[in-house]
């Protein structure tokens, strides 16, 4: 029992080609008391991994955690794997090799594929083509068995029997029998380097009213399950996944037990499965109990994943009011035993991304079934300890249950990474398992909260623009008004409540304006409003009606003196000097008064009445001669 963890880096973490293998290097582990984090490379959501293109992945994700990094083909950069070498790490590539201090282990594509190839000889065939997306080692490597077979039958390659595809799905079997057509079918046989292209093939020939395999003998490649209940049933070469991951994690705990192992290549036989479309008599499908209610499983299984799929898009993109996706209570939805959300903390998610940039993530959410979770939300750690040990605890070190890391990426923002203990999913097409639609899904739920926020906040802005003085920040005449009409219902539901208006002119703002400029004048009434507020209840409104005019509504007189109280504080206040610029600015203020009337007051009128009364002043202060 050595207790370690081994990290495998894949395209999808999920699928009949990516999760088998996942499942292979699980198993493997499990029986030598080791775990697995299976880290997602590509985007969530993305369609297909050869679409896709080479991830643009450069975390160090969990590499405190493991003992050694497992990598499949299409995953990550060769750089990345050479980083991890350089940082101590044992690395095992599966299905491609670099050059460098890594091993490899492989499939043996070739032998498989000389056997294929001589079976369809033995019936007769010798045009026999060779279709595949040959920008894969893999399938390159196929392509090599192919020719091998022809030369040691003394038939020779013909180059225009060969068909480079664009992608290892249905859409390039498609393509090539759509060439084949074109051309007057020139094959009599055909080998396609993966089973899907095999299935695109079929339908598009069959659909076109060809009878396989007498118009065209087919050979696939990996032996899915879907081959099997073609009609024809699809003759194949199996590569035996769970192989390839339990050789893989043997040569990843031989270089973390020895680090003095020297780089090496693993071979794993292939082998032809005989079915129907190479031309061989039909045995039948095979039929049992046992396998009944295998696949009775498998179907009740299938619905269990689409009504997680189903309640997953309900939960995180139906309307839900508050319900925070962080937070990872959607999770319960599915048949996850844990989860944890790390955000990217501060710019790190625009921060340059290399397996030497060990950036931080904010844990902001977690998950158990239960609802007891371990307490890790608050905590911040770097990508390279994420997930937290407290997750790797959940996993029960089963066959078929790992850790999952899958980014959390939208089209406009990378936000982090999510983490869940759960299930692999090992017969869905490669994309299509529960992580990767979490990671998509998440990603759009947190972009849809942000967006919703954002609109509230200028929502917010706009009513606060359209209610307030923009220079000062004060109420303006709009909110003015409204503060007014409530104090005069008040007065009319509550006879003996008063209040008053307060007109407010500064004497000698212009002359500041014309000495020292229009900058001057707005920081001068900025002050102003300061000086004002501070002067005043919180039940108080000062606002700003434009120029140099002001207007304070003192809503609760209690009594006679105070309105002339708080116009001598006023008058006090403003009269001292403002620095404005360095320079001591003096001003004055004329101040109208209006008091609301016994049980009932109409706010236009007492404004028109404190506006008269300021201007009384103004006269009466011009009138004064000077001594």
């Amino acid at each position: 029992m050595t207790g370690r963890t081994f990290a495998v880096l894949s395209p999808f973490v999920g699928g009949d080609y990516y999760g088998a293998i996942v499942a292979g290097v699980n198993a493997a582990a499990a029986r030598h008391g080791d775990s697995v984090v299976a880290i997602q490379t590509l985007d969530p959501g993305s369609h297909s991994a050869d679409h896709s293109g080479l991830p643009d992945f450069h975390r160090p994700v969990a590499w405190a955690h493991v003992a050694g990094l497992i990598i499949l083909p299409g995953a990550v950069h060769d750089e990345y794997a050479l980083a991890a070498r350089r940082a101590g790490k044992p690395v095992v590539l599966i299905g491609h090799e670099v050059d460098g201090d890594c091993s490899s282990v492989v499939a043996d594509n070739r032998s498989g594929v000389r056997e294929a190839v001589a079976h369809l000889i033995t019936h007769g065939h010798e045009r026999i083509a060779f279709a595949g997306n040959l920008s894969h080692y893999d399938v390159r490597e196929r392509y090599e068995g192919y020719r091998e077979a022809l030369h040691g039958h003394d038939l020779p390659p013909r180059a225009d029997l060969l068909f480079d595809l664009r992608d290892n799905h249905e859409t390039g079997g498609e393509d090539v029998a759509d060439a084949l057509v074109q051309a007057g079918m020139p094959a009599t046989a055909i080998v396609l380097g993966t089973d899907r292209n095999a299935i695109g093939l079929f339908r598009r020939l069959t659909a076109a009213g060809y009878e396989l395999p007498r118009e065209l003998a087919v050979v696939g490649f990996d032996d899915i399950p879907d081959g099997m209940y073609l009609y024809p049933a699809l003759s194949t070469v199996r590569q035996p996944l769970d192989h390839v991951g339990a050789a893989a994690h043997a040569l990843a705990r031989e270089m973390a037990d020895d680090p003095t192992t020297v780089r090496q290549v693993r071979g794993v036989p292939t082998v032809f499965v005989r079915r129907d479309s190479c031309g061989c008599p039909s045995d039948g499908l095979p039929v049992s109990e046992p396998h009944t209610r295998e696949l009775f499983a498998d179907v009740q299984y299938l619905q269990t994943t689409l009504n997680i799929q189903y309640e997953l898009s309900i939960e995180l993109l139906g309307a839900h009011g508050d319900r925070e996706p962080r937070e990872l209570s959607w999770l319960g939805r599915t048949t996850a035993v844990g989860g944890c959300l790390g955000l990217w903390s501060g710019s790190a998610d625009d921060a340059v991304a290399t397996p030497d940039a060990d950036v931080e993530l904010d844990i902001v959410g977690e998950f158990r079934p239960g609802g007891v979770t371990p307490g890790d939300v608050g905590a911040s750690m770097p990508v390279s300890q994420f997930p937290p040990q407290s997750l790797f605890d959940v996993a029960d070190g089963s066959p078929d249950e790992v850790v999952f890391v899958v980014p959390v990426k939208s089209d406009s923002r990378d936000w982090g990474l999510l983490a869940a203990v759960g299930r692999i999913q090992a017969s869905t097409p490669p994309g299509r398992e529960m992580m990767n639609h979490s990671g998509s899904l998440l990603a759009t739920a947190l972009d849809h909260v942000t967006m919703v926020q954002a609109l509230r906040e200028q929502e917010e802005r706009l009513r606060n623009a359209a209610l307030h003085d923009y220079l000062t920040g004060l109420p303006n005449r709009v909110l003015l008004a409204d503060r007014l009409r409530q104090a005069g219902l008040r007065v009319a539901r509550q006879p003996s409540h008063r209040f008053a208006v307060l007109l407010l002119d500064l004497d000698g703002f212009k002359a500041v304006n014309d000495s020292f400029g229009h900058a001057a004048g707005d920081e001068l009434l900025v002050e102003v409003a300061a000086r004002l507020t501070g002067l005043l209840r919180e039940s108080d409104t000062v606002a700003r009606l434009g120029g140099d005019e002001f207007v304070i509504l003192l809503d609760g007189v209690t009594v006679p003196d105070g309105p002339q109280a708080v116009c001598d504080a006023i008058r006090d206040a403003l009269t001292k000097p403002f620095v404005i610029d360095g320079r001591d600015v003096h001003v004055g203020v004329s101040i109208g008064v209006a008091l609301s009337a016994t049980g009932a007051s109409d706010p236009d009128h007492l404004l028109r009445e404190a506006d008269a009364a300021m201007y009384r002043v103004k006269s009466a202060a011009r009138d004064v001669p000077a001594s």
